[in-house]
C-alpha cells in the first residue's frame, strides 16, 4: 500500500491499466490485513511508553538515531541555511506521479540532488539529479547561492556516510561481542543477516549514498492529509512505503529539520493517546505485522536516522505530519545500473551500430536484418523515449531550475533517438520491400511489433498524462511538455507520432497465408 504522500490531491482521468501481480498480491495483503484488523487499532509506542526502548533494541535493532545534539552545529547551520536557500529559488516542486495507472500529486515538495548524470526512480517517475560538485566536476549553477548549497548537501552526504559506516560497526560489534543490547531476533523472515559476516569493504559499499532526495511540507498549507489507518498514529505526509530503486540491502540516512512553527499545546485536546500530534515523527514497523507494536519516533530539528542493512526490505516506515513546515535530505545507494547517464549513452550507441550508409532517398541503410539485432534497437529505442526524454521533459522546467547540467546530454539523447527513427522506418522499408521471403519477413515483423505496440501504447497515455486536468493546473514552470512531438505529415520526420496506422499494417503482414 503506497499512497504518495497521503495527500489525495486528485487523479487525472488517464487510461486505465491492468494491475501488475505485485500490485495485485499487495492489494491482496492490506485488504485482508484490515479484515483483521475490523474496527480496532494495532498497539504502537513512543518514548513515554515503559517498553519503547525495550521494544526498539528487540525487534528494530537496524534502526538508529542521532540526536541534533551529536551533529557539529556548524553543519547544522549551513544545511538549514541550504534548505532555505534551495525552498527561496523554488527548487523543490511537487511531483506529478503515476500510481496504478492514475496520475496523482504528492503533497511533498521534493528536489534531487547527487552525483552528475544520476538519476532516482519512484512511483513511476525519474528525477534528475541536480549535481553536487563533486571533485573533477565542472558544474554551471544559475546562482551562486545554489552552488553553495548544493556544496553543503556534499558535505552533509560525506558526514553521514561516516555516521553509517559507524553505526553498522557499532552494531556488528555488539552482535558479535553477543551483548544484550542487540539480541538476535528469531524467525523465519526476520534476524540480523549483516553478521553473516560483511567486511569493512562491503559496509563501506552499502553506505556509498550518491544522491540525495530533498523533502518539503507545510501541513498548515495542505488541506487534506490522509490519517494512519493501522495504529491511529495521526495525520500523514508520506504513508506507509518501503523506498524504491536502492542497492540491495543497502544504507539510508535522513537528515531532519523542522522549522519554527505555531506554538500550539493541542495534546490535551487531541483524542490522540499515542504521539504528540504538533511533532515531526517517523513510523516503523514490520511488515504486515499485526502482532509487533509499531514505532513512532519524534523528530527534533536536527535529528538523523539511519536504516541499516535490509530493515527497508523488511520493514515499512511512513512520515507523520507535525505543526510546522519540515525539510529532510534522504541520503541513498541508488541502484544506478541502468539509471546513469553513461548507461543510456551506451544503449543508444549499442542501437545505433546497426546504420549503415544514408540512402539515396536519404534514409538509412542497416547493416543486418537478423531479428535479435532489430528486437534489440527497438527495445532501445523505447528505453530512451519513454525513461529518459519524455521523462525529462514531463517535469516541465524543473530540472533546469538550478542548473543547464543535463541540457546538452538531452539534446545529445534527442538527436539519437531521431537517427533511430530513422533505423525504424529503414526496418519498415525492408519488410515492405517486394521479393523479400515470407519467412524473413514475418520474422523481422515478429521481432519489432511488440516494441512498436508498446511505443504506440505509451506515446498515447503520455500525451494523455500532458493534457490531464491535473497537469494543467501546475505553475507554467512545472507544466509537462509533450516531447518529443511532431504533427502528421511532419516533412522532418520519416514515421508519424501516431503509428496505429504502422501497427495494424504488421499484424496484418503476420495473418497474410504462406504461398
Amino acid at each position: 500500500m503506497y499512497n504518495p504522500g497521503g495527500g489525495g490531491e486528485g487523479c487525472s482521468g488517464s487510461m486505465k491499466r491492468t494491475p501488475t501481480p505485485e500490485e495485485r498480491e499487495r492489494e491482496a495483503k492490506k485488504l485482508r490485513l484490515f479484515e483483521e484488523l475490523e474496527d480496532t487499532w494495532l498497539p504502537y509506542l513512543t518514548p513515554k511508553d515503559d517498553e519503547f526502548y525495550q521494544q526498539w533494541q528487540l525487534k528494530y535493532p537496524k534502526l538508529v538515531l542521532r540526536e541534533a545534539g551529536s551533529v557539529p552545529e556548524e553543519l547544522h547551520r549551513e544545511v538549514q541555511a541550504a534548505f532555505a536557500t534551495l525552498h527561496k529559488h523554488g527548487c523543490l516542486a511537487r511531483d506529478l506521479v503515476r500510481v496504478q495507472g492514475k496520475d496523482l500529486l504528492t503533497p511533498v515538495a521534493r528536489l534531487l540532488v547527487g552525483n552528475p548524470g544520476c538519476t532516482y526512480k519512484y512511483l513511476n517517475t525519474r528525477l534528475f539529479t541536480v549535481p553536487w560538485p563533486v571533485r573533477g566536476s565542472n558544474i554551471s549553477y544559475h546562482e551562486a547561492e545554489v552552488a553553495a548549497a548544493c556544496q553543503t548537501l556534499l558535505s552533509l552526504n560525506s558526514y553521514l556516510q561516516l555516521e553509517t559506516v559507524q553505526a553498522w560497526e557499532e552494531l556488528v560489534a555488539k552482535e558479535r561481542a553477543n551483548i544484550d543490547e542487540v539480541p538476535v531476533c528469531i524467525g523465519p523472515d526476520f534476524g540480523l543477516g549483516i553478521f553473516d559476516g560483511p567486511d569493512e569493504a562491503d559496509i563501506r559499499s552499502r553506505s556509498a549514498y550518491n544522491v540525495t532526495l530533498l523533502n518539503f511540507m507545510d501541513p498548515q498549507k495542505m488541506p487534506y492529509l490522509k490519517e494512519e489507518p493501522y495504529f491511529g498514529m495521526g495525520k500523514m505526509a508520506v504513508s506507509w512505503h518501503h523506498d524504491e530503486n536502492l542497492v540491495d540491502r543497502s544504507a539510508v540516512a535522513v537528515y531532519s529539520h523542522s522549522c519554527e512553527g505555531p506554538e500550539e499545546d493541542s495534546e490535551e485536546d487531541s483524542p490522540l493517546e499515542g504521539r504528540d500530534p504538533d511533532t515531526w515523527h517517523v513510523g516503523f514497523k514490520i511488515s504486515w505485522d499485526i502482532e509487533t507494536p509499531g514505532l513512532a519516533i519524534p523528530l527534533h530539528q536536527g535529528d538523523c536516522y539511519f536504516m541499516l542493512d535490509d530493515l527497508n526490505a523488511t520493514h515499512q516506515h511512513c512520515v507523520l505530519a507535525g505543526l510546522p513546515p519540515r525539510f529532510s535530505s534522504t541520503h541513498r545507494v541508488a541502484e544506478c545500473s541502468t539509471g546513469t547517464l553513461d548507461y543510456i549513452l551506451q544503449r543508444c550507441q549499442l542501437a545505433l551500430q546497426n546504420v549503415g550508409d544514408v540512402t539515396d532517398s536519404g534514409g538509412v541503410s542497416l547493416k543486418s536484418l537478423e531479428p535479435a539485432v532489430l528486437k534489440q534497437g527497438e527495445e532501445i529505442h523505447n528505453e530512451v523515449e519513454f525513461e529518459w526524454l519524455r521523462q525529462f521533459w514531463f517535469q516541465g522546467s524543473r530540472p533546469r531550475k538550478c542548473t543547464d547540467w543535463w541540457c546538452q546530454p538531452m539534446a545529445q539523447l534527442e538527436e539519437m533517438w531521431r537517427k533511430m527513427e530513422g533505423v525504424t522506418n529503414g526496418v519498415l522499408h525492408e519488410v515492405r520491400r517486394e521479393g523479400v521471403p515470407v519467412g524473413q519477413r514475418n520474422a523481422m515483423v515478429t521481432a519489432i511489433l511488440a516494441s512498436l505496440t508498446t511505443r504506440q501504447t505509451l506515446r498515447r497515455e503520455w500525451h494523455a498524462r500532458c493534457q490531464s486536468r491535473i497537469a494543467r493546473t501546475l505553475p507554467a514552470d512545472q507544466k509537462p511538455e509533450c516531447r518529443p512531438y511532431w504533427e502528421k505529415e511532419d516533412p522532418a520526420m520519416p514515421l508519424p507520432f501516431d503509428l496505429t496506422d504502422v501497427v495494424s499494417e504488421l499484424r496484418g503482414l503476420l495473418l497474410e497465408p504462406t504461398p
